[in-house]
């Protein structure tokens, strides 16, 4: 880079003090950047903004904004990156770790290409130690950003965990930041209206960031279940055809496309709960129910007529055989996805 860029690192918090020392001195292990932290404590009763003040006290580049009253994670987020004031913005979880050099690689992209908005890479979970990183890029991945968005829109989902997206300052503030109406999925949210308007990057080859797994974690308590998260991504792509992009009509044309992509995994996890221990017949009824209410079509195609059978009458020979292909083309995905981002 033939500069010194400003990255501003924020890291939002509620009872993972224990957790915020290796968070920050991660943030600041990047070479050629210059790099500030801002810890937001929402009320924790932990007295995690003790440790964040400590950290603070040590370190000119870091701040602490501390919550009076409990405002939850949504605004806890948008009061932090309100205050960004860098050239670039990170979001990092408290308990989340970023790899020594990673925001030096996605920023020497985007300094590369101005015209990029979002950068990600592949985020490792982990539970006790992260993995060791290599700092060897394989190579970057730059699409238009109506193209990785209709990748997304194909498969329904998101492709960012989170704590590896980089954005460019100018837009992230073009999103209007976390929308309260989405807490399961403000991160999507926002990852689709900047693909409606900048192109998206990716680092490929070195772990991006280190996603940390424990019982505490968010989707695995306020937000668990998988139809609470096909409901959410429902409901961030309604917002976004009816609302972030409802003027570009390459974006609203994509509408029967997502659904179709969300009914079709919610008809095969209809199939799962049914022949699963520890799931129930309701269940399996509920996401063929999501299914049927997101693409009409979904009762008149062959996978939604099998998976109907299937729940009436159990299991049928051509629905074992046809989801051994679907699991070796869902691992066949996988493999790509973990490669190339999409």
């Amino acid at each position: 880079m033939g500069r010194t860029p400003r990255v501003s690192v924020v890291i939002p918090c509620y009872n993972y003090g224990r957790y915020l020392p290796a968070a920050v001195a991660s943030a600041l292990d990047q070479q050629g950047l210059d790099v500030d932290v801002l810890v937001v404590d929402d009320a924790s009763p932990d007295g995690s903004h003790l440790v964040a003040q400590e950290l603070a006290a040590s370190d000119p580049r870091v701040d602490v904004l501390v919550h009076d009253n409990n405002a939850g994670h949504i605004q806890t987020y948008n009061d932090g990156l309100t205050r960004a004031e860098g050239d670039y913005v990170v979001l990092l979880s408290a308990d989340d770790l970023l790899p020594r050099n990673a925001l030096t690689r996605a920023i020497g992209l985007m300094e590369a290409h101005p015209s990029v908005g979002l950068v990600y890479g592949y985020a490792r979970s982990f539970t006790d130690r992260p993995d060791t990183v290599t700092d060897e890029t394989r190579n970057w991945s730059v699409w238009p950003g109506r193209q990785w968005l209709r990748r997304s829109a194909r498969s329904g989902r998101c492709f960012l965990v989170s704590p590896e997206a980089v954005m460019r300052r100018e837009a992230l503030f073009e999103t209007d930041l976390y929308d309260p109406r989405l807490p399961h999925s403000g991160d999507f949210d926002m990852w689709l209206r900047t693909a409606a308007r900048w192109d998206v990057g990716r680092v490929n080859g070195p772990i991006q960031a280190h996603y940390r797994v424990h019982d505490a974690n968010m989707h695995l308590t306020s937000y668990a279940g998988w139809l609470t998260d096909l409901e959410a991504r429902r409901r961030t792509f309604d917002i976004l055809f009816d609302e972030r992009a409802a003027d570009v009509a390459e974006v609203v044309a994509l509408r029967p496309v997502a659904m179709k992509a969300l009914a079709r995994e919610a008809m095969r996890r209809s199939r799962l709960a049914h022949r699963g221990a520890g799931w129930s017949d309701d269940e399996a009824a509920a996401y063929l129910q999501f299914a049927s209410e997101t693409w009409p079509g979904s009762e008149r195609s062959w996978t939604g007529r099998a998976t109907r059978l299937l729940l009436e009458q159990g299991r049928l020979p051509a629905v074992q055989a046809r989801e051994l292909g679907t699991r070796v083309r869902h691992h066949v995905e996988w493999r790509r996805e973990r490669r190339w981002g999409v």
